[in-house]
């Protein structure tokens, strides 16, 4: 394996631990901070699948600030692989999260965890597979304009749920 190829396979390790860790400290950070309004932009404020997709993302996030200045000038398209990584881990969150619920009739906490757990590996190997293509910057723009739009609808929605199950506590 090239040099760049295990330097970017590290990251990608440290990434989904961080995901793991951060995004699992994410879930009650608002209630320790009291219910900040603020908080509760970047943290789970109800149990509602919605609110748990947050964490994910935002734990990816908070790592790109220290990730992207060690792999900028080695990977030409990492924000397209950011996206495509939690876009990928959150639809199979949802899926699998609905389809268990479906066929047990319930909503299990250790299953919920394992979702998570697989969710942020499928996001690391996907932003591995991604960011040892070269791929020009047109892709790498777009997958910054989803990153945003994705924060801004995390944000709008955690204060203005539509009447959705998805935004519901089970």
């Amino acid at each position: 394996m090239d040099l760049w190829r295990k330097k970017i396979f590290k990251w990608q390790v440290i990434s989904v631990l961080w995901i793991l860790v951060a995004g699992s400290l994410l879930h009650f950070t608002y209630e320790w901070s009291g219910k900040s309004p603020i908080v509760g932009a970047f943290s789970a404020v109800n149990e509602s699948v919605w609110e748990h997709l947050k964490l994910g993302y935002w734990s990816m996030i908070f790592f790109c600030l220290i990730e992207y200045p060690f792999l900028k000038d080695m990977v030409g398209n990492y924000f397209f692989a950011k996206a495509v990584g939690i876009t990928a881990m959150n639809a199979f969150i949802v899926v699998f999260f609905y389809l268990y619920v479906a066929l047990t009739g319930k909503h299990s906490l250790f299953f919920d965890i394992l979702l998570y757990i697989i969710g942020a590996v499928i996001f690391g190997i996907l932003n591995y597979t991604i960011m040892i293509k070269k791929h020009d910057g047109k892709l790498n723009r777009l997958g910054v304009a989803l990153l945003v739009i994705f924060g801004f609808t995390f944000i709008l929605f955690t204060y203005f749920p539509p009447n959705l199950k998805i935004f519901k506590a089970p």
